[in-house]
């Protein structure tokens, strides 16, 4: 095998490092020390920082922080359902969201993380916990992935590497912006991973390896995988310029890279193309513009221990990386042309931040949604690299005093910048004076061996001192975000709301809602119902245009849905029942009522008699049938208070639907909030006797009005007959597959459509009595056209790009095989003609 030598000095070590007396070789069990001590100091620093919290699960403080509880956790809970054989679909459709929604690309998306399978092995009653988990596991994993890099770029003691290790996964970006964030976390294991990628390329090994080890980083989120891989190029190109290497070396190390990163992607084809086509089917956002933070603020997010409000960047790691860090450039046991290059490029990636086009770059060339600092870790990442490179060589004390001193400065002159941290100041402080007295006596040992165990004492416990205190402040500052506020997961009003839902399941003979209050925006995964509740990245632009002009409220652009306790939309649905809360505090009970099955079967097509631009002439058209009579409403009032009267049929039930709206709404002698579009349609009650429906809007919402037709008044007998009618002359059997659906229909005497209560996504394919029938949008659901005799129907749903991205792996794995396979064949030829 081909030895890379590196430049003629003592401080650039050979790309595969040789034992030396300093060094020597140790049994394959001693190389898990590094790891397993970085594991242990950073699992243990951010458990250590919820205890002090009081969080659960070792207080009574809500654990879960925004999407934690509205995504993250129902998508466990989805997950432990699916393995389990309890939920209404398979890996590629779920029917408890959204009425029927794609769950590959949710799949991929947010529970990429390996760990997610932790939710999986416990009972169902504790995925919760199980999800809180993943976040110490997945940041102790990427310490001890980086701890093991580290010792790839140069040889060292294993306790050094371990505890930098542990700086790397306690760093800013962890802390503070994706600690609540499974998926994401993945990316800070993917950057070391594919460090050790970089450095098998370099030494001419491993190519299907490297392969692997591209694949694992994409399996897990493609996102913050992107982003990896992108600092895996900045890797390479520094690993290039500093090691000794021929320019036939350096093509071929090129050429290794390139192939085993596509080999790598496109073991992850199946997931990433229908995540890809997914995202752009999905319901558009309103998306910003970057706009970079001043840079007294970005120089403020590299202190130890400083949580900046918002969309800021989060870039430090603890003091005693931050000092050697700074010593590196000092430090001249190091070669020249290496502190100068890995500086440079430490530098550049930091600056990249805060130039629109790079990070736009780092982003996918897209612009960041939310958080535009998403790829800080790359930078913390870079930092713990030269803190490695500079105790590896034995920093001077002169050396790391000026650099402490100069951190001491920095945090003097940046100590007046908006939101500077109260832990900032301990951290520099207390922590830099510690880490300082430890690398001091670390580079005293050399004489005096004992005062060795006092400083990795003093570096172990300083980094877990510093982080847990950093996590703690983090946790605390963003729980006073109103987005951050935690909220319980798991209690005992969630667990009568679920076991409420369970006891009213009927499916699939009809649906169940779980009803509000919601838990989460997820709650028909959360709860096990199949309601219109589903909150995703991926929520189809189809299914935000069938359910919007119904009336159901929204928000996030329409990327999240709720419920709506309309008797109509439950017709159109096939809603059989309703859970809701209890007369007893913490209790739920649910409610039935006769729904039509899944797939019925309309004739001619249907014209609402009511003002066409009213929901519930909308509502009416998907229906089939008048239902409502929508009066002429007489507004009066202020702009601040705003009076609505109309007459109805005595005994008739009045319902409400104002989406420009913000404010209180009283009728009947109760109020309730109003919520502009997330509201949806509101129940006001029975008409009274007199015929007069009365409203009054108190609203802050300037220059806006509920409309023309806002007041909708429901004839139950008129629904009660067509709902009879659909059950009648809809499907005698419905059978949900996994991924599909199949009807039998009674034999229409005339052609007509079949409506299934799902909505028309891209993706379905279907046939009539077994001949493919191409299916069309009936007022945004599903719908076939029926010949006349027609009795069954059959829907099968594969997400765009899955098939085509099934490609990918046969002619990666055909790589793998074919270079796995090829060396052991020539050598056995070799040993023949021998």
């Amino acid at each position: 095998m081909r030895t890379v030598t590196s430049e003629p000095t003592a401080a650039d070590r050979p790309v595969r490092p040789s034992p030396d007396r300093r060094y020597p070789r140790r049994p394959r069990l001693a190389r898990l020390y590094a790891p397993l001590l970085a594991f242990v100091i950073t699992a243990g620093a951010f458990c250590a920082s919820w205890a002090a919290r009081g969080t659960f699960p070792f207080g009574n403080t809500g654990r879960a922080i925004n999407d934690q509880a509205n995504q993250y956790v129902p998508f466990h809970r989805a997950l432990w359902d699916l393995v389990h054989g309890q939920a209404a679909g398979d890996v590629l459709f779920s029917w408890r969201s959204g009425f029927g929604q794609q769950f590959l690309s949710d799949y991929h998306t947010y529970l990429g993380n390996p760990f997610s399978w932790l939710a999986v092995l416990v009972p169902r009653a504790h995925v919760d916990l199980a999800v809180f988990a993943i976040t110490p596991v997945t940041m102790g994993t990427a310490a001890a992935v980086m701890a093991v890099y580290l010792g790839k770029l140069h040889p060292g003691p294993w306790w050094q590497r371990g505890v930098l290790g542990a700086c790397y996964g306690l760093c800013g970006w962890a802390l503070s912006d994706a600690s609540y964030i499974p998926m994401w976390l993945w990316g800070l294991v993917a950057f070391p991973l594919l460090g050790i990628a970089v450095e098998w390329c370099l030494e001419e090994r491993r190519w299907p390896g490297v392969a692997l080890f591209v694949a694992l980083a994409w399996f897990g989120n493609f996102y913050t995988a992107m982003m990896a891989t992108m600092a895996a190029c900045v890797l390479l190109a520094v690993r290039l310029g500093t090691v000794g290497l021929t320019g036939r070396q350096r093509l071929g190390a090129l050429w290794r890279a390139a192939t085993a990163t596509g080999t790598g992607i496109l073991l992850t084809l199946p997931l990433l193309l229908p995540s890809f086509l997914s995202s752009g089917a999905a319901q558009p956002t309103q998306a910003g513009s970057f706009a970079p933070v001043r840079t007294e603020i970005f120089l403020a997010g590299m202190l130890p221990a400083t949580h900046l409000w918002g969309g800021r960047p989060r870039l430090y790691v603890a003091s005693l990386g931050l000092i050697l860090a700074g010593s590196f450039v000092l430090n001249t046991a190091v070669a020249r042309r290496t502190r100068l290059v890995w500086a440079a490029a430490t530098v550049l990636v930091a600056a990249s931040f805060q130039f629109p086009p790079t990070q736009y770059l780092w982003h996918g060339l897209a612009v960041p949604n939310g958080n535009p600092y998403r790829e800080a870790f790359v930078f913390s990442g870079m930092v713990v690299v030269l803190a490695w490179l500079s105790l590896a060589n034995r920093p001077r004390p002169l050396h790391l005093a000026l650099t402490a001193g100069l951190l001491v400065a920095a945090t003097f002159v940046l100590r007046h910048t908006n939101d500077f941290g109260g832990w900032t100041w301990p951290a520099v402080l207390g922590g830099g004076a510690v880490s300082l007295l430890a690398l001091v006596l670390l580079s005293l040992g050399g004489k005096r061996r004992y005062l060795i165990p006092l400083a990795a004492a003093l570096m172990v416990g300083v980094v877990f001192a510093e982080s847990t205190a950093a996590a703690v402040n983090a946790d605390a500052r963003r729980s006073r975000e109103r987005w951050a506020k935690p909220v319980p997961t798991s209690n005992r009003s969630i667990t009568a709301h679920e076991e409420a839902v369970r006891r009213a399941d009927g499916w699939p003979a009809y649906r169940t809602d779980s009803g509000a209050p919601q838990t989460s925006y997820n709650d028909a995964l959360a709860l096990g119902a199949q309601g219109p509740q589903y909150y995703s990245s991926y929520l189809p632009e189809a299914t935000y245009q069938a359910l919007e002009p119904l009336g159901y409220g929204f928000k996030n652009d329409g990327r999240t849905f709720f419920g709506a306790d309309n008797p109509v939309l439950d017709a159109v649905f096939s809603i059989g029942a309703r859970v809701h809360p209890g007369p007893a505090k913490d209790t739920w009970t649910a409610t039935r009522f006769p729904a039509p099955p899944l797939v019925t079967v309309r004739g001619a097509a249907f014209t609402s008699p009511n003002p066409a631009d009213s929901v519930y002439a909308r509502q009416e058209n998907v229906l089939g049938a008048a239902v409502y009579r929508v009066p002429r409403t007489v507004r009066g009032g202020s702009a601040a208070e705003q009076t609505y009267t109309a007459q109805c049929t005595p005994g008739s039930e009045a319902y409400w639907f104002s989406p420009a709206l913000y404010g209180t709404l009283a009728s009947g002698g109760t109020e309730r909030p109003l919520e502009d579009r997330m509201t949806g349609v509101l129940k006001l009650g029975p008409v009274p006797a007199d015929g007069t429906v009365a409203v009054t809007v108190k609203t802050r919402t300037q220059d806006a009005t509920a409309g023309e037709h806002p007041i909708g008044c429901l004839d139950r007998a008129a629904l009660d007959a067509r709902i009879r009618t659909l059950a009648e002359t809809g499907a005698s059997a419905v059978r949900p597959t996994g991924h599909g659906i199949e009807a039998t229909l009674p034999a229409p005497g005339t052609a007509a459509t079949a409506v299934l209560a799902t909505t028309d996504i891209p993706g379905w394919r279907c046939t009539v009595d077994g001949e493919p029938a191409a299916p069309a949008s009936f007022h945004g659901l599903l719908s076939l056209s029926l010949a006349p005799g027609a009795r069954h129907l059959a829907c099968t749903f594969t997400p765009k790009g899955l098939i085509p991205g099934l490609a990918g792996p046969a002619l990666a794995l055909l790589a793998l095989a074919t270079t796995t396979l090829l060396p052991h064949l020539r050598r056995r030829l070799r040993r023949r003609e021998a």
